[in-house]
């Protein structure tokens, strides 16, 4: 989904909009899963990236803008734990148990005609 709203800095607001949000590209390069007896499967993504492409725009009292912007997040690092707990029903219910994240660098790149 779309991002706006306004943030007021100094003098004035600022009105925002992010749109047409997209993922580019998505790296994996290290992933493992491992069996946790008695606990559920462990999933441990390391070093990952991601790419997103987005259209932005800007306004205030005193001028307005509009571009194009590259967001590249790196070092990315998630460890997630998912359990099956009981069920009576018969259904497969699988339940996200805990989950770190973290995320080392982050390039932002604007593209606009100021």
């Amino acid at each position: 989904p779309d991002l706006n709203g306004h943030e007021k800095y100094g003098l004035g607001n600022v009105k925002y909009n992010i749109s047409r949000i997209r993922v580019t590209a998505v790296e994996f390069p290290s992933a493992s899963i491992s069996l946790l007896p008695g606990t559920g499967i462990k999933l441990v993504i390391a070093n990952a990236s991601l790419t997103i492409d987005m259209n932005w725009s800007l306004r205030t009292w005193m001028f307005k803008d509009t571009g194009r912007s590259t967001v590249y997040i790196s070092k990315i690092f998630v460890t997630a734990i998912f359990s099956k707990p009981p069920d009576h029903t018969g259904h497969t219910l699988i339940s996200l148990t805990s989950c770190r994240t973290t995320s080392g660098d982050i390039d932002i790149k604007l593209n606009g005609k100021s």
